[in-house]
């Protein structure tokens, strides 16, 4: 018992490492996705334009791959810092470029403006991977709670783009190579999280499109392979939602690590300190764990 706690303290110590690199860590100016305006933008204020900020890899680390970033926030706002900004910089730490994702809110917008956002972002990275120094069939998508629903839409809802496209960007697959899906809302059905669910939908969806939007139910052998994190006693997004997706994952062959753990709250992020609040020993080894499978998939520095 004292060697687990002892490790755990070990690894949760590695993290807060890392995150006090953050004034090494340089982000890059955000852009927009769509230089000329998104499809179905109501307008050109902040909220109407979804913007990508690149975090390169330090180059003596740099693998080559890199992540797309979504922040929960229940699809009405977005945790930008410590289910973002801090997210990317333990990215870069083991050599995985990162791009931290703003997409549209509810009630604003509903979808598809979400998911065109998240298949445009993984679409962006790819098509001008040469530019950043990236490889184009490393390109992978991690997402928090809400977020998390928009990677797993992402890794459930692609395609391989048109290849006579007027946009070379559109011309290229929206399908992630990896997902990585932290206490993320999964289904649409009764065991969804309801505020996330009003702000992707709406007030009244059709049954097509609560089933639709349920991935547990649109997983295929050609979902990627998928690194999933929830704590037993989620009050606020239930465990079933990963569950769920990790046995239509293994109904479908689909290759997956799960970790649960089994006490912790709702959006603990890396499970580093904030607001006033310690690092939790245990939920803060997630990171090491998933940087092991990063490693598996030939995605972190070894």
């Amino acid at each position: 018992m004292l060697g687990r706690l002892a490790c755990s303290f070990m690894l949760a110590g590695l993290v807060v490492a890392v995150l006090g690199s953050f004034n090494q860590a340089r982000a890059a100016e955000p852009f927009p996705l769509w230089p000329q305006g998104a499809p179905g933008a109501l307008g050109k204020a902040p909220e109407d334009v979804p913007t990508l900020t690149p975090y390169p890899a330090p180059k003596e680390k740099a693998t080559g791959a890199a992540i797309v970033v979504c922040p929960g926030g229940g699809y009405g706002h977005l945790s930008l810092e410590y289910e973002g900004r801090e997210v990317a910089v333990w990215l870069n730490s083991v050599g995985v470029t990162a791009f931290v994702l703003k997409y549209r809110l509810g009630p604003r917008y509903h979808h598809p403006s979400m998911l065109q956002d998240a298949a445009r972002a993984i679409r962006t990275v790819r098509a001008r991977a040469a530019e950043w120094g990236l490889d184009p069939e490393r390109v992978g998508i991690l997402g928090f709670s809400a977020g998390g629903h928009l990677a797993s839409t992402a890794g459930t809802h692609f395609d391989a783009g048109k290849a006579d496209a007027a946009d070379p960007i559109e011309r290229v697959s929206s399908r992630p190579s990896v997902m990585l899906l932290i206490y993320p809302v999964i289904t649409m059905r009764e065991l969804t999280h309801a505020g996330s669910k009003k702000n992707l939908l709406g007030d009244n969806p059709t049954p097509e499109l609560v089933a639709l939007l349920s991935n547990e139910e649109q997983v295929t052998k050609e979902t990627p392979p998928a690194f999933l994190v929830h704590t037993m006693n989620d009050a606020t997004v239930p465990v079933e939602n990963t569950l769920m997706f990790v046995a239509a994952l293994r109904k479908a062959g689909v290759p997956f690590e799960l970790h649960l753990y089994e006490r912790g709250p709702h959006g603990f992020g890396l499970g580093t300190a904030r607001d006033n609040k310690p690092a939790d020993p245990i939920l803060s080894t997630w990171p090491a764990h998933a940087a092991d499978w990063l490693r598996l998939h030939n995605f972190a520095a070894k």
